[in-house]
């Protein structure tokens, strides 16, 4: 098994669309079902309710980790944290960064997931399945909600 996830993906909208879309934490929750509470600050816990269907009864939280302007949006989390009577805060979270480069027909958007070889070994294997698929979908997320939020 791989120690991380890379997903690409060519949107047909400008970095500074993606970029918003991306770090403003209203429109990020949009496309990736998430209703967070306060704006993404470097160094600071981003957290709020799933509002994907099926995982509603979940919170969502992430640590921000890096935010360059129109480049790279990077934050921690416990992937696939989906039992509500686990605590994950003693695991080593996975990695999550968006990279963004400018392309003829508008942004190439990477996202690379990293760490899973830290995970507890009963959990590495799902967590990394469910991550994998659950990235898929989310990048065609941003792609239809950039699409149509121009």
């Amino acid at each position: 098994m791989s120690n991380s996830i890379e997903k690409q993906i060519e949107l047909k909208a400008p970095i500074s669309r993606v970029w918003k879309a991306l770090t403003d934490h209203q429109e990020f929750g949009k496309w990736f079902c998430v209703k967070i509470e306060t704006p993404f600050v470097p160094g600071e816990i981003a957290q709020g309710q799933l509002t994907y269907p099926g995982y509603e009864h979940l919170r969502w939280a992430v640590v921000v980790q890096k935010m360059e302007p129109e480049k790279l949006f990077s934050y921690t989390w416990h992937p696939y944290a989906v039992d509500p009577d686990v605590d994950y805060s003693d695991e080593t979270p996975t990695l999550v960064e968006f990279k963004l480069e400018a392309i003829e027909s508008g942004t190439l958007l990477t996202v690379i997931e990293s760490g899973f070889d830290k995970l507890p070994e009963h959990r590495r294997i799902d967590a990394f399945r469910m991550n994998d698929g659950g990235w898929t979908e989310q990048m065609q997320n941003i792609k239809n909600y950039v699409a149509k939020n121009q």
